[in-house]
Formats: structure tokens, sequence, C-alpha cells
């Protein structure tokens, strides 16, 4: 049996994305930017994506910037943001647990005189508000925190935090990557300033993303050369993933909510199983504030990378994190900044279900995983110690 577990990685793209995207691979090649029938053509279907993103996220078709993927939405939203910020106004604050791509794009900013404060978070992985508040500044510009976090599935209360930045007059920075297309997104509920997605993690095609940029919201151009995206990110937009991108979110939000419910109940049954039939094992992060499909694990005395190698021979894929750091030899970041100590930050599994899971494998992979944890432990002296 093959069985696929690590949708928060990246998801198969949808026929019917592929289906929409086709005309743009093949008769419909126009340059949006050209003024003949083919160019506008192919400027009518960006146009269309971009009011598909701006209705899933309530927000005007003005504010959606198409870009070429998730980490880049992250960079483009914390480094330019912060580009624009005044020499009195160069403190930006992120969350302990955010992908790399917002942690990295942030700490670049160091050596051009930024101050760049971590937020910590609890033993579930969650922010709290209040942490924000008493860390906002009087030269703090930018706020940035995950809507859910991709390795332990955990929720952010994104909504408190704006409020407080719009009382401080602070920006406000969502990656929304992994909550996209799976829970309900509302960029004026939110109240968020800025906020990143991407296609391939909601079964839309590789190689674009977006970001939100509400109005009168400060943001300096990273791509330069031409006066695409509202002047915004230059470049020829990639058309035919844009509109794959637009096809991917359309099938998502009409299948959302009972999507999200049978990947909640399949996820919860699961969850159930690998505790009741697997000794010295923890579920990591929230226990209910998690995103529908995740379920994270932390196999006391088993490291990560030996039991996701003896679950790949038996045909499941399943992660140790965040897919852009899998190969990392280092622990896991987020795992370090819920207080555990090395040796635990190297024991955790990551599963993710999608729309093809289903309990026959999942039923399986708790078969596989009781007979590969106690092999992997029988092996191996045990390692003491869940945190330090």
């Amino acid at each position: 049996m093959q069985v696929y577990l690590d949708h928060a990685a990246t998801t198969p793209l949808d026929p019917r994305a592929r289906k929409a995207m086709e005309p743009y691979l093949r008769s419909e090649y126009g340059n949006p930017s050209s003024l003949h029938r083919w160019g506008r053509r192919a400027r009518m279907a960006i146009d269309a994506a971009r009011e598909t993103l701006a209705a899933a996220l309530n927000a005007d078709p003005a504010e959606i910037c198409f870009v070429s993927s998730g980490t880049e939405s992250c960079n483009f939203a914390i480094i330019g943001c912060a580009l624009k910020a005044p020499p009195n106004r160069r403190h930006i604050l992120v969350s302990a647990v955010e992908h790399h791509c917002v942690l990295h794009a942030a700490e670049w900013l160091i050596p051009f005189g930024y101050e760049v404060e971590h937020i910590p978070v609890d033993c579930y992985g969650q922010v709290d508000p209040d942490a924000v508040r008493a860390r906002i500044r009087d030269d703090t510009w930018l706020v940035s925190v995950m809507h859910a976090n991709n390795e332990i599935g955990t929720i952010q209360p994104v909504e408190a935090i704006a409020t407080i930045c719009k009382e401080r007059g602070v920006w406000f920075h969502v990656d929304a990557v992994q909550t996209f297309g799976l829970l309900p997104l509302d960029v004026q509920a939110i109240g968020c300033d800025l906020l990143s997605v991407s296609a391939h993690k909601i079964y839309g095609p590789k190689g674009v993303g977006a970001l939100y940029v509400r109005a009168m919201t400060p943001l300096q151009p990273l791509m330069v050369g031409g006066g695409q995206e509202r002047d915004r990110r230059a470049g020829t937009e990639n058309v035919a993933g844009i509109v794959g991108f637009a096809e991917a979110v359309r099938v998502a939000e009409a299948m959302r909510n009972a999507e999200a419910e049978r990947l909640t109940a399949l996820r919860d049954q699961f969850i159930r199983a690998v505790l009741e039939t697997i000794p010295d094992t923890t579920l990591t992060g929230h226990p209910t504030e998690r995103l529908p499909g995740n379920a994270h694990f932390r196999f006391i005395g088993v490291p990560s990378d030996s039991l996701l190698i003896a679950l790949d021979r038996a045909g499941i894929g399943a992660s140790s994190g965040a897919a852009c750091s899998a190969g990392s030899l280092e622990p896991s970041h987020v795992l370090l900044a819920l207080g555990w100590n090395e040796t635990a930050a190297q024991e955790g599994v990551r599963f993710t279900l999608g729309r093809s899971t289903t309990w026959e494998q999942l039923a399986y992979t708790v078969e596989v995983l009781q007979r590969e944890v106690a092999r992997i432990r029988a092996h191996k002296p045990q390692r003491a110690g869940a945190v330090s």
C-alpha cells in the first residue's frame, strides 16, 4: 500500500486546475503586457484569477499581488515592508515558530540596522497575544505571526494579535500558507495588513503564490525592471500557474467546510489509535486548536530519521518537519521553541492528511508504526527526557 501523509509539504495537482492551465501552456501563450489580442487574453485570465483570490480572502482585487511561491510572498512582506521603515522604527517582532522563510528574511535585515526579536510560545506552540503586546515598543514597525504552524499544526490567535498591532500603529503580516483552503480566511475579519498564500499547498501548481497587501501598506518592490503587478513585482507573470492557482482556490473553497470536517474526524481517530497502541508516545501541538489534517508525535527514544526511512520502506510518506529543511540534521527550531531539548527535538514526526486519505491507509500506518517503533527501540538504547 502506498500512503502519502505529507500534504503539508505539497499536494498533488487537482485535475481541474490542470485542465484550466492547459490552454495557457499551448495556444494561449501571449505576454500579459502586450497590447495585441494574445496579450489581452492573457491579461484577462490574470485579472479573473485575481478576482477569484480576492473573493476568497474578502479583499479588493487590487490588493492581490501574484508571486512565485509562499517563500517569496513572505520574503516580500517582511523585507519589502521593513525597507519602508523610518530610521527610528526598525524593531521587528516574529514568533519563534515561524517558517524559515520568515525567520531568515527578518534575520537578513539585521546587518542593515534592524533589530529582530522572537516572540515566545507556550508548550503547545501558541503565541499569547499579551506577549506580543508586552514586546511592542515605540520603535516597532512590523509583527509577523503565522496563522497555523506548518510542523505541529497549532493555530494562532491572529485576530487578537492584529487588534493589538492596530492599536499600537504597527504593521501585521500573517503567513497563511498552511491554512488557505482549509480554514476560513477573511483578511477583514483578521485585520492583517499583509498575508501570504501558496498554490501548491491547496492542490494547485508549484511556482506560484500570492501576497495580500492592504491598501496604503508600505511595501518596497524587491523585483524591479517592469511595471507588472501594479509596479510591485517586475517580471512576466506565470499565466498558466496563476490560472491553475485560481481554479484550485475555487475547488478548495467549494469543499472547504466538508473536507475540514472529514479530515478532523480522521485525524482525531488516527491520533487516538497511535496514542493508545504505541507506548511512550506524545502528541505535539495544541490538542484542539490545530490544523484539520495535522498529527505530530514524539516517539520517545526513536530518532525521526530512522523512523521515516522505515516508513518509506513500508510505502508511507511522512516528514520530520518543514519540507524546505527536512533534509537538515539540525533539530527542529519549532520543537526547541516549545522547550524541548535537542534529543527530543530530533524525535518528532509529522503526518499530514489530505483529500485522498482514508481510514484504511491510516490503520495501515498505525500497524507499521507499532512494528517499526518497537523494532527501533529494541535495537537502540532509549534516550530519556521529554523536555529540558
